[in-house]
């Protein structure tokens, strides 16, 4: 278990994805969190003084189970960058897309990808409801919406063969329990930053007239 900074950027600096370039880019990314978070709440406050364990590990221990060259990669209610900019960083040639609804989040993720020289990620500032439809590999959520709502909404961006990454805390074996008209193939692997934390990941057997 991660459960210190120094043992984040240890498990971070192993990773075969984060090399100088991306750590360089990871550290930037945590400078400019810090300050915007001045200014607008983008995370607690409380929770930076863990940054690195919290949200940038906590986002890049999704990689694990994901191959290097799978993409596009759909990240719905990026909010502060999580897991959508730090997937981008350590993936620079992969298309990130990060949806955000929020006017002050996506200037932010916009300045941030910017700053970050992240061509090849993108913010589709919109609701997703609004958001074209396109096929996507991997779909992320990090506290975007419950499992079933999440699944209704983000089913048409997906295939038999889209893998699906929820980080969903304390909340992820009860949501995959309760989940009702979906077949699937997910099942919940633990976080390793927080013990009490999973991971739904998995994928929807079929997307045809399932979740209503």
């Amino acid at each position: 278990m991660i459960d210190t900074e120094e043992a984040a950027l240890s498990w971070l600096k192993q990773l075969p994805r984060c090399d100088a370039l991306a750590l360089e880019r990871l550290e930037r990314l945590v400078a400019l969190l810090r300050e915007e978070n001045t200014s607008q709440n983008l995370v607690s406050a409380a929770s930076l003084d863990q940054v690195w364990q919290r949200h940038i590990v906590d986002s890049a221990q999704l990689l694990a189970h994901v191959s290097r060259e799978t993409s596009p990669w759909l990240d719905l209610g990026t909010g502060a960058g999580f897991p959508g900019l730090v997937i981008a960083v350590l993936q620079p040639d992969s298309d990130v897309a990060m949806v955000e609804s929020r006017a002050r989040r996506i200037d932010w993720l916009e300045r941030a990808r910017a700053d970050l020289g992240l061509s090849s990620a993108r913010v589709i500032g919109d609701r997703l409801e609004l958001v074209e439809s396109f096929t996507a590999m991997v779909i992320s959520a990090r506290a975007f919406a419950p499992l079933q709502r999440l699944l209704a909404l983000a089913e048409r961006f997906s295939t038999s063969d889209t893998l699906w990454l929820l980080p969903k805390g304390r909340s992820a074996v009860q949501e995959l329990h309760d989940l009702r008209k979906w077949r699937h193939t997910f099942h919940v692997e633990q976080s390793l930053t927080d013990p009490e934390a999973g991971i739904i990941v998995g994928a929807l057997a079929s997307t045809k007239g399932i979740g209503t």
